[in-house]
């Protein structure tokens, strides 16, 4: 009876891997590949003689732990050559208010770059009024996200080759053009 229940353990684990890799690469999320070394843990104690409370806690507790160090990393080293879109082509671009752009009442539109987009301020108790020049600082759907300070004070934001936005100071003097 004992050496059926742990063959059936051994069993079920196998299939639990089988079924978390097949996830895994139907979907190329790095989310089930984690509890895919998970299930062989439990497995490797299912074969070692391990009762399934034990099983089943190396199972949860592996899978977590994995989960959660290193899924970050692997998708850092994944995702590093992602290929930007055309809306992420528009961080850092200044744009121009066309209609007036408040986040309380859900209004404002902008031109950057020759197309209108939905906009929104990044700071919830701004009113930006039209045709005043905003920096795109981020996309969030279909909407940009403006500061109309960093147009202001003769910034521009710019996306550095890590992703993060960094100030870059515009030439303004028209000499030249």
């Amino acid at each position: 009876m004992l050496e059926t229940l742990t063959l059936n353990n051994v069993y079920l684990w196998l299939i639990l891997l089988v079924v978390m890799i097949a996830i895994e690469i139907a979907t190329m999320g790095l989310t089930t590949i984690w509890f895919a070394a998970g299930a062989l843990i439990a497995l490797i104690v299912a074969l070692a003689g391990g009762n399934l409370v034990l099983q089943v806690a190396f199972f949860i507790g592996v899978s977590v732990c994995l989960l959660y160090f290193t899924r970050p990393w692997a998708m850092r080293f994944f995702n590093r050559d992602r290929i930007r879109t055309n809306a992420d082509m528009l961080i850092g671009k200044k744009g121009i208010v066309l209609t007036d752009i408040s986040n309380l009442e859900g209004t404002g539109m902008i031109n950057v770059g020759g197309q209108e987009w939905t906009a929104r301020s990044n700071e919830d108790d701004t009113v930006i009024p039209a045709g005043r020049v905003v920096t795109v600082i981020a996309i969030a759907g279909v909407k940009a996200i403006v500061d109309a300070r960093s147009a202001e004070d003769g910034t521009e934001q710019t996306q550095g080759s890590t992703g993060d936005v960094q100030p870059e100071t515009v030439n303004t003097n028209e000499e030249g053009m």
